[in-house]
């Protein structure tokens, strides 16, 4: 039986998609150390135990975007079933579906990360409130550490330079010679 997972590789395989936490069934089968079709076809199995707020299955797009930010999905690219993603909810119950020593624990690590995770969130949006809030109070006096602390929390990107030579010359006046139009004649 192999080592139960550190907390930073779960972490790794958590995505926010559709504005949840979620975990691809690939993944989740790698953590429980079965094949993704074992563990597909045991969800399917005992659907009772998840509802729809626990699971549900990736739109094209969405593939898309999985496959191109993650490598290790490559193979997704040309699959012709679109692969489940678990929620926070939806993570616990494989364990119960799989019914050995390895899913418990595995579980158990997946849920002290999306705990931990939840946490860190939390107290980065109390660090961004209480931010503001110091910086109403004393916005004058502290103007510039609250500009540099801004620019850590929330890196902006840094703008691209145009590629290429500039030319800095004015550009040449061409006149155009306009025919003579007359009212009841022929132009020369």
């Amino acid at each position: 039986m192999k080592a139960v997972i550190p907390s930073e590789v779960i972490e790794q395989r958590i995505f926010l998609i559709r504005g949840d936490k979620v975990m691809i069934d690939r993944d989740l089968a790698e953590l429980y150390d079965v094949h993704t079709k074992a563990l597909n076809q045991a969800v399917k199995r005992n659907t009772e135990r998840f509802p729809e707020g626990f699971m549900f299955r990736i739109t094209k797009e969405e593939r898309t975007v999985l496959v191109t930010n993650c490598d290790r999905f490559r193979t997704l690219r040309h699959s012709t079933s679109l692969p489940y993603a678990f929620t926070e909810l939806g993570v616990a119950m494989p364990s119960s579906v799989l019914k050995s020593k390895r899913a418990i624990q595995v579980n158990i690590q997946i849920m002290k990360t999306f705990v931990h995770l939840r946490r860190m969130f939390t107290e980065n949006k109390e660090l961004s409130q209480r931010l503001e809030e110091l910086e109403k109070k004393y916005d004058k006096q502290f103007k510039v550490v609250f500009d540099i602390l801004n620019q850590l929390i929330n890196p902006s990107e840094p703008e691209k330079r145009k590629m290429g030579f500039l030319v800095k010359e004015k550009a040449a006046v061409y006149s155009v010679k306009k025919k003579k139009v007359y009212k009841y004649g022929r132009a020369k």
